[in-house]
């Protein structure tokens, strides 16, 4: 099982290509789609969920598009998630802990908590400016 969707990685490409175009004209889905080899239906989809997270920006016309709404070093991997996949949570157990009869004393579940918490801390640390300069430093812009 893959802890991080199809789409959610494709997001995540799509979110760096607005990063290195931050500050600049928008850009348009077509040219994401080309650019990060995903299909131009898929791309719309994205970004609509982008948008309504508040993440993107749209403008309409001949030269409208994307962009981001907030700087690069704002936005992290675990906003990009968020937007697309919901909460990013290692057992059902911790979304909500009525769910699990033995809540009061399982092992399991503090152990897994623990490993939440890193997940989720190191994922915010990772903003799309660091995908951005590692992308630029593997040659890719």
């Amino acid at each position: 099982m893959d802890v991080l969707r199809r789409n959610t990685d494709y997001a995540m490409r799509a979110m760096v290509n607005l990063a290195g175009h931050y500050g600049h004209e928008p850009v348009s889905t077509r040219d994401i789609a080309r650019a990060e080899h995903i299909s131009y239906e898929l791309v719309c989809k994205l970004m609509q969920k982008l948008h309504n997270a508040g993440l993107v920006k749209s403008s309409m016309g001949p030269n409208g598009g994307f962009g981001l709404s907030k700087k690069p070093a704002k936005i992290s991997m675990l906003d990009i998630i968020g937007a697309i996949q919901g909460p990013l949570s290692l057992s059902r157990c911790l979304l909500d802990e009525n769910l699990c009869p033995n809540k009061d004393d399982c092992s399991i579940t503090v152990e897994l908590a623990k490993l939440q918490k890193y997940m989720g801390k190191y994922l915010r640390g990772i903003t799309l400016d660091g995908l951005l300069r590692n992308r630029c430093t593997k040659g890719k812009k």
